[in-house]
């Protein structure tokens, strides 16, 4: 909840599970590093990846 902005820091934990949490990704590994790359037609790409960037983005507590 602490990435989600707006109207989806609002959704029920069912909506939230069906949205977030089903999305259709893949895990691909180049070099030494994992990126994780998702589905261009998941009409909720933009909330995970602004999600995602905005965890990165706090500081590191430790």
């Amino acid at each position: 909840m602490l990435a989600l902005t707006s109207e989806t820091r609002r959704w029920e934990p069912r909506r939230l599970r069906l949205r977030l949490l089903s999305a259709t990704a893949q895990i691909v590994t180049t070099s030494r590093r994992r990126h994780l790359r998702f589905a261009r037609h998941w009409p909720w790409n933009d909330v995970i990846t602004n999600a995602l960037a905005r965890l990165e983005a706090l500081p590191n507590p430790g």
